[in-house]
């Protein structure tokens, strides 16, 4: 082989190299939404880990489930695992429309004697074939303390994402995450 043909053969195979790496993933993350501050809530309440269908338990942003398949953004990652940011979020935002209450995870370092636990499992989030974002879950809150019962809800809330990128599509999350801790809410007040 001659220097100038092992040199192309080189160039050409860091070009091919080169073409298989790609850029740094986008990284995103749910932001908290304000809502409506009342009291009458449990002192101490738990949040269990939140159950996700395997399809949305994953790095990259799932646009949409429709027609049989799922729509990913290779390149667009949530933050951190999803289950975690959604319950980070929850715990903040609870925590705001329930002053006096304090909300901990049960995945985290602090354990207390809740008066309640919530219950979650997330059963969609995503887009649906009209474009709107769809959050469907099961909420349960089961009170431990004096009142010893439980209450249960099943919703479905939709959003219209304010643009039709991913970004559009994490801000009517967010909405839909602040919606679903105002039911929460009220699930837990006396």
């Amino acid at each position: 082989m001659t220097p100038r043909r092992g040199f192309l053969s080189s160039a050409v195979c860091a070009a091919g190299l080169a073409g298989c790496t790609s850029a740094n993933p986008r990284l995103y993350t749910i932001a908290p939404v304000a809502g409506a501050a009342r009291g009458g809530g449990p002192r101490v309440v738990a949040l269990r880990q939140i159950g996700l269908p395997r399809y949305l338990d994953r790095s990259q942003i799932v646009r949409s489930s429709e027609n049989y398949r799922l729509d990913i953004e290779a390149n667009d990652w949530w933050g951190e695992p999803l289950g975690a940011m959604i319950a980070r979020i929850l715990e903040e935002e609870l925590s705001d429309r329930l002053p006096g209450t304090s909300i901990f995870s049960d995945t985290g370092a602090i354990a207390e004697d809740a008066e309640a636990t919530i219950e979650l499992n997330i059963q969609r989030l995503d887009a649906d074939a009209a474009g709107m974002i769809v959050l469907a879950a099961q909420a349960a809150v089961v009170f431990t303390k004096a009142r010893a019962s439980s209450r249960t809800r099943a919703v479905r809330f939709t959003a219209k994402p304010p643009s039709p990128d991913v970004q559009g599509e994490v801000a009517a999350i967010s909405v839909l995450v602040g919606q679903l801790a105002d039911t929460i809410a009220a699930m837990l007040r006396r």
